[in-house]
């Protein structure tokens, strides 16, 4: 058996255009799975399913938006009218709407961070799990971070949204573990990505942030999407209600 093998597994990954939602999808596909690409853009989503078909994987564009529980429907059902069924939902997309103090936080903001980050996991576990659990099989992946870690003065209720993720996985590993149903967090640290350019673009910030890092540098998308095909393929099958932090060590210094 190829224990990071999932040919014939037909995976959602949630904000996929991009940065590590992208290359999860990508690694998912190289390791054999069907993936469903998803982000707000439909154009966006066509361009990534593209690029991986060219690639020799296989992939559907589906865009939705994580705010509405309609287009999560959509987004499940168009899989499942595609490829019949659904083992792995990566929920990766997520929103930081407030920089600064939580003293300045209006409640529109905390509203749409908690709605975004959590509620949204909440509505595909919902959509997903049932089935998984009725097959005995099946993985969920949330992508949280390591600010759920740490304390910020000024990503506050981003950070409690991703501590949040972290608990959410635990509850739901707890809850399904029974029926084979795995529940886990990913939590990267600084990773090059568009989300978090206004923390690693500045030259100097960054240079801090590497020279605190011990491994010296900051994250690419790749160094995250491994980690999911770990989690989601036969060499995690022993892992449920975990969180792997994957931050070159930043937590640890």
């Amino acid at each position: 058996m190829k224990i990071f093998d999932l040919t014939g597994k037909v995976a959602i990954i949630t904000g996929s255009t991009r940065g590590i939602g992208r290359s999860i999808a990508e690694q998912l596909a190289q390791a054999g799975a069907k993936v469903v690409i998803s982000s707000r853009t439909a154009e966006n989503c066509e361009e990534v399913a593209a690029a991986i078909k060219k690639n020799g994987g296989e992939a559907i564009a589906v865009p939705a938006s994580i705010s509405k529980q309609t287009e999560l429907e959509a987004l499940v059902k168009k899989t499942r009218d595609t490829w019949g069924r659904i083992d792995i939902l990566v929920c990766n997309a997520a929103s930081n709407p407030h920089y600064g103090s939580m003293m300045d936080l209006p409640d529109e903001l905390y509203d749409k961070t908690m709605r975004n980050n959590i509620l949204s996991n909440l509505w595909l576990c919902k959509l997903v799990v049932p089935e998984m659990r009725k097959r005995k099989d099946g993985v969920v992946i949330i992508v949280s971070s390591i600010a759920g870690l740490r304390a910020s003065g000024v990503l506050g209720v981003y950070a409690l949204s991703k501590a949040a993720d972290m608990q959410l996985a635990r509850n739901l590993a707890l809850e399904f573990g029974p029926d084979n149903v795995r529940v886990n967090c990913i939590a990267p640290g600084l990773v090059k990505t568009d989300f978090a350019k206004a923390l690693w673009e500045d030259p100097k910030r960054r240079a801090d942030r590497e020279s605190s890092t011990p491994l010296r540098r900051i994250g690419e998308p790749d160094d995250i999407g491994g980690i999911a095909v770990m989690l989601a393929s036969r060499a995690g099958a022993f892992i449920t209600g975990q969180t792997i932090v994957a931050d070159g060590g930043v937590t640890i210094a």
